[in-house]
């Protein structure tokens, strides 16, 4: 039976310079690290981890799925574009609004922020 999630794992040849994007760019908290080879996030109860995982099979710049819930989604994707981070628009859903982006080896990651719940009305 499946009760968390333990990690989101991507996979980068540089594993200092995906530190410091995530950390410094994005502004992630950083958690455990293994020398040059693999550093851990804290993201709320999850860890986001970056190591290079070509022994594994997994190739550096292809990993997706990893969606980050900001407070103020305009700010955070003003600050990757400032750094020079390839960044989408926004888009607007009726529950949240989203943006994609690229770490630095190109790994495909969202931004989201939810929208307030609003009240069911009475019909």
């Amino acid at each position: 039976m499946v009760k968390d999630i333990a990690f989101v794992a991507y996979s980068v040849r540089d594993v200092p310079r995906a530190r410091g994007f995530y950390r410094d760019t994005l502004g992630l908290t950083p958690g455990d690290a293994f020398g040059d080879h693999w550093v851990e996030f804290n993201v709320g109860s999850t860890t986001f981890g970056v190591g290079n995982g070509e022994s594994l099979g997994y190739e550096p710049g292809a990993s997706t799925g990893a969606a980050f819930e900001v407070d103020d989604l305009q700010a955070m994707r003003d600050r990757l574009q400032a750094a020079g981070s390839e960044v989408t628009e926004i888009y607007e859903f009726p529950a949240c609004s989203s943006c994609f982006a690229r770490d630095p080896e190109g790994n495909r990651f969202a931004l989201h922020q939810r929208r307030p719940s609003q009240p069911e009305t009475a019909a």
